[in-house]
């Protein structure tokens, strides 16, 4: 990650699209929208092009024109605005906050308050009277006692931040917490009542410390995130090895990782194996075999063997510092639920605001009862006008899901496409690499005339070698691993791509050909009325007539095959690509090749299913046939088949626009992307170390890992579900304290303890639960039907 103080733009560093440079600052008192409201209005002077306040992580992102300010001006006008703005090293998390001196201060004032309470309350006789100050004032003049003098030494202790916040929220106008806590405190104080103004001076400092708390278990998240990649790394320069900071290696320079290390940068492996778990950027707990030649990942843990690794990107570059910034990034966007919170509260504060200067002024006139009684329950109602759990009650949800979503290699860009997310009704997949693995296999052989399948894989994959069809690929992959090949003719000659066909080759001086069962029909056989000859031989006929190069045999209706109406129509069925293997006179073989089903992709689809989602739709551009046979298999409820680009893209709108909750759209990122950005939510499967899925989709699986796409809907739904029983329980406590404070039967403390620090830990508490979802794993199981030989 960058300095939290360190420049970027013109003066070296890469700049924005505004071409302005770009400001980091670590701003850790920064922890809710109204605080983040603050920052901008002193930000908001000539030279800043834009701020993006990020509250829930305590950053904030200015980009400037160097021209006209600098750095020192944007620092000190964030620290004129009451917020410290944190050294270079900050993340944001204070590892000592209870021993900080604002906890040290609150700690004295919490002394001084009980030592106040004892003397006017459990000990009245001990407490001397000092004498009064004061005529005939508001509430009468002022007796100072023993008590008085210790709440007054307790506002003096934890007061003073207080004081120093609403001041700086006076100055900008804004009717925060701060500013009417500190409303609270002096005008109890100069109306006589010292236990009040005391109260809250020292419950509230208390409910900024745990609130602050709360918020740095949020924060901490982020920062284990950020701790994944290490700060130095060994490079090997002339052959010897130098131990230097991550961030100073250049990119192609080369790496050593030793067993147990965590790589620094993302690389190519060029010496070396071993096995390297990859948990902490995809999610996958199952370590990777990685060989030279491999792509590796910054923050992944070498577990075994030595590697030697090329850098490809610089360390502000690297996958898991594009992941750590884009969920930094999210904490500053606001939700719908966010929005409707910050309106709600901007009309809420100054009704209620009001009605505790009413209930303070206007109540002795027309209830009738003392003043100091109607202040008092004035001063409950301003306590209560404070919206903070309402306000941090969505972005520490949002937070702590993305995070959470990131730990388990999922990234959510922005609590936007969180909250969108668990709201979709229907989901469209996309076959290929999404539903499928993407890569062509074998799925059956079918011997004739006597052979095995080694026999029929051996003449295929002599055939196929020279061919760079993905069929043919696919069919010399499936004879090497079968050791097939073992069994190849001695000479290969004459090889010919037939184009749209198949390929011919000679295979010891006689001529073979693979290919559609068309190609074997323009040779002349007639696949609907083939016979097995008595050696069980494909033979070639037409009306009963050989064409004179294989006489005909008798017909042995036992041995009778119909290629042409049962064995390939059958296999097409079921979604396979089927390749005849053959001379110009016989027959040799039956093979299928499909896109193999993932063997979770219907456990998927039913979890996706027992999630609430209505419609799960597959998109493809594949055949009719194919594509129903692979729907049928994973259980689909719609298949589209056959559509081009643009096709993809309009039904996607189709699908969203006939639900309620929209459509997520589910590919790879690349092919994909005009359908994926068409989708309410953009979802991009084995997103790690591509530059494209990360920075076009709305959510990104980093792992090709179909199964983390129900943990998406699953969080997401959480998230919505957490978001809302928060802002309903902070406006349910408001209101029902709102409702008893002019009564009388809610007190300061109890406005402060339950409606401010009890509900800001509640909300924050309720929100980091998210942290522990995690994916459902599929049980283990066979793949689909079909896909397998």
């Amino acid at each position: 990650m960058s300095d939290s103080r360190e420049p970027s733009g013109p003066d070296g560093g890469p700049t924005d699209d505004s071409g302005g440079a770009q400001l980091r600052l670590s701003v850790p008192d920064m922890d809710c929208s109204s605080c983040a409201g603050k920052v901008e209005g002193a930000l908001d002077r000539d030279g800043v092009l834009s701020v993006d306040t990020r509250p829930t992580t305590g950053v904030v992102v200015v980009t400037y024109d160097p021209n006209r300010t600098d750095v020192e001006t944007l620092t000190a006008a964030v620290e004129g605005a009451g917020y410290a703005v944190a050294d270079a090293e900050s993340d944001g998390v204070a590892d000592d906050l209870f021993t900080s001196p604002r906890a040290i201060a609150t700690a004295v004032g919490a002394v001084f308050l009980a030592v106040g309470l004892a003397l006017e309350w459990l000990l009245p006789g001990l407490d001397p009277t000092f004498g009064t100050l004061g005529g005939a004032g508001f509430l009468g003049p002022w007796a100072v006692t023993g008590a008085s003098v210790a709440y007054l030494l307790a506002i003096a202790a934890a007061g003073p931040p207080i004081l120093r916040n609403g001041y700086y929220s006076l100055r900008g106008l804004s009717l925060d917490i701060d500013l009417l806590m500190s409303v609270g405190v002096v005008a109890a104080l100069l109306v006589d009542l010292p236990f009040e103004a005391a109260t809250l001076a020292v419950l509230f400092s208390v409910a900024e410390l745990l609130e602050r708390y709360s918020i740095d278990r949020a924060r901490t998240s982020l920062r284990e995130l950020m701790e994944l990649s290490p700060d130095e790394a060994v490079v090997i320069r002339d052959g010897v090895e130098e131990t230097v900071p991550a961030a100073s290696v250049a990119t192609g320079e080369r790496l050593a990782v030793r067993p147990g290390e965590r790589v620094p940068l993302d690389g190519i492996v060029r010496e070396g194996s071993g096995a390297v778990d990859e948990s902490p950027i995809t999610g996958e707990s199952v370590p990777a075999e990685k060989e030279p030649g491999d792509e590796v990942y910054a923050g992944s843990i070498n577990e075994a063997g030595y590697l030697e690794i090329e850098s490809t990107a610089p360390a502000e570059e690297s996958t898991i510092a594009r992941v750590v910034e884009l969920v930094e990034a999210a904490g500053g966007e606001e939700t719908r639920a966010e929005r409707f919170v910050d309106r709600f509260a901007g009309v809420y504060t100054p009704i209620v605001v009001v009605a505790a200067i009413a209930t303070a002024t206007l109540g002795p006139v027309l209830v009738g009862g003392g003043a100091e009684t109607w202040f008092v329950r004035g001063l409950t109602l301003l306590v209560i006008a404070c919206p903070c759990a309402f306000v941090i009650s969505t972005p520490v949800s949002v937070v702590s899901g993305v995070t959470a979503a990131a730990r388990n290699g999922v990234l959510i860009k922005g609590g936007e496409h969180l909250e969108t997310a668990g709201d979709v009704d229907a989901v469209a997949l996309d076959k290929t690499g999404t539903l499928t693995t993407g890569e062509l296999s074998v799925t059956d052989v079918v011997p004739l005339g006597g052979r095995d399948a080694d026999d029929v894989l051996a003449c295929a994959t002599a055939i196929e070698r020279r061919s760079e069809h993905p069929v043919g690929e696919a069919i010399v992959a499936r004879g090497e691993a079968d050791a097939a090949t073992d069994r190849e003719p001695t000479e290969v000659s004459g090889f010919e791509a037939l184009t749209g066909e198949g390929v011919r080759a000679d295979l010891d001086g006689e001529t073979h050909y693979a290919g559609k069962p068309s190609l074997f029909a323009d040779l002349g056989f007639d696949l609907s009325h083939a016979h097995v000859r008595s050696d069980g031989g494909v033979v070639r006929e037409r009306d009963g007539e050989s064409n004179g190069s294989v006489e005909p045999e008798p017909c042995d209706h036992g041995q009778y095959l119909d290629l042409a109406s049962e064995t390939i129509p059958e296999l097409q069925a079921a979604g396979k690509t089927v390749v005849l293997v053959g001379t110009e006179s016989e027959l040799e073989g039956v093979i299928a090749v499909a896109d193999t089903v993932r063997p979770e992709a219907a456990w998927v689809v039913d979890r996706l299913h027992d999630l609430g989602i209505e419609r799960v739709a597959m998109l493809t551009g594949d055949n009719e046939r194919t594509a129903r046979a692979i729907g049928e298999s994973v259980g689909v409820d719609e298949v589209r088949a056959e559509l081009l680009p643009e096709e993809k893209v309009e039904a996607v709108r189709e699908i969203g626009g006939e639900t309620d909750g929209g459509v997520a759209m589910v590919g790879d990122g690349i092919n994909d992307a005009p359908a994926l950005a068409a989708a309410d939510v953009g979802i991009a499967m084995g997103a790690a170390g591509t530059d494209t899925a990360i920075e076009t989709a709305d959510v990104a699986l980093m792992a090709d890992d179909l199964t983390r796409l129900p943990y998406v809907i699953d969080l997401s739904g959480r998230a919505n579900a957490t978001i809302r029983t928060n802002i309903w329980a902070s406006l349910g406590v408001k209101a029902v304290l709102a409702a008893g404070a002019p009564l009388g039967y809610v007190s300061v403390a109890m406005a402060v303890v339950v409606g401010d620090m009890g509900m800001s830990l509640g909300v924050t508490g309720n929100a980091l639960r998210l942290g522990s979802v995690e994916p459902a794993e599929p049980p283990q199981s066979e793949a689909p039907p079909g896909t397998e030989s």
